[in-house]
């Protein structure tokens, strides 16, 4: 077995993804009101603080509403709400990922062409560099995810239209989570996984020739493909 680096958790993040997946497994629903902050400490075995933190990133990420006298109630989750943080990403729903993906495909194959058009030649160490990570990721979910990761952001970045760069960073938190569940998918199937370095390298190719067309065209390609495998292997909360 590939060895894995172990990332560790704040104890009140490790509270509020307990508290997400209870939500993710319908243990808790959209109304549901949460047991008090000293229950929940005693529960989870932690502080009274921890807890606290826990929720109040919860009510930023727009699970959880607090309401005086009353208590903090599970919220339905608001697809609305652009700026939520990663882990929120895993509530999303099939209708949610089809919208981000429709986004996804307006912007990037956008991005795409624009790079093949403005690129410098000191852009493409980025992108290659990029598509060599994921080539020696193998297992290791972690490096390959960053790696993809990065090569969408150094189109973004090729570019060298601000306003497409801060577009792309501002959907990356969710899009990671998105990228992360795909990889999973990906990464440990050694014909998928060449499959999408191959798509990743017409991209590469297409950008460095100065062809806009067939950067934007391989790019939708892509995210067509990559949908399909959400789609396909993910499970969605209905």
């Amino acid at each position: 077995m590939a060895s894995r680096r172990i990332q560790t958790k704040k104890i009140y993040e490790e509270v509020a993804d307990s508290l997400i997946n209870m939500i993710k497994t319908g243990e808790l629903k959209p109304g549901d009101r949460l047991d008090s902050v000293e229950q929940l400490a005693e529960m989870f075995d932690v502080s009274r603080s921890a807890v606290r933190e826990a929720l109040s990133g919860m009510r930023a990420m727009g699970l959880v509403v607090m309401r005086q006298g009353e208590g903090t109630f599970v919220t339905k989750f608001d697809a609305a709400n652009f700026t939520l943080p990663v882990t929120a990403g895993l509530l999303m729903k099939q209708e949610d990922i089809q919208e981000l993906y429709e986004v996804r495909k307006i912007l990037e194959a956008g991005t795409a062409a624009s790079a093949a058009t403005y690129h410098e030649v000191e852009d493409l160490d980025s992108l290659r560099d990029a598509i060599e990570d994921m080539k020696n990721a193998g297992a290791n979910g972690e490096i390959g995810e960053g790696a993809d990761l990065r090569f969408h952001m150094a189109i973004a970045n090729a570019s060298h239209n601000q306003i497409l760069i801060h577009l792309m960073r501002s959907v990356s938190e969710i899009m990671t989570n998105v990228l992360r569940e795909t990889r999973e998918v990906l990464i440990y199937s050694e014909k998928k996984s060449v499959s999408l370095i191959e798509e990743h390298e017409r991209i590469y190719d297409a950008i460095k020739e100065r062809q806009p067309e067939l950067a934007r065209q391989y790019m939708l390609e892509h995210l067509n493909n990559v949908e399909k495998s959400l789609e396909k292997y993910m499970v969605f909360r209905k």
